[in-house]
């Protein structure tokens, strides 16, 4: 049996990634990147069905700071999952 965490998440798209020049190198010579996303919000995730989006952060744009190594992070127009320490902090204003 798998335990799953069910902590609010909330999602959206990422509009736009920030690089802001800070680097990094991991154990394996990767370069990593820190980079600001701003993702619009749409909603919750679909692990919590019974979520409501509050009709004022719908569609209001946030930043998330993550560090990004790959193409495939920087890419826009995609959907985006918040942590759940992301959301709370967005919630709570």
């Amino acid at each position: 049996m798998r335990l799953r965490d069910t902590r609010r998440r909330l999602q959206g798209i990422v509009r736009e990634v920030i690089k802001t020049g800070e680097k990094k190198v991991d154990e394996e010579g990767n370069e990593w990147e820190r980079c600001i996303f701003v993702v619009e919000l749409t909603g919750f995730s679909k692990r919590t069905p019974n979520e409501v989006l509050p009709e004022e952060l719908r569609g209001a744009k946030v930043r998330v700071v993550r560090w990004c190594c790959f193409d495939w992070h920087y890419r826009t127009g995609v959907r985006a999952t918040l942590t759940p320490e992301e959301t709370e902090r967005v919630l709570s204003g």
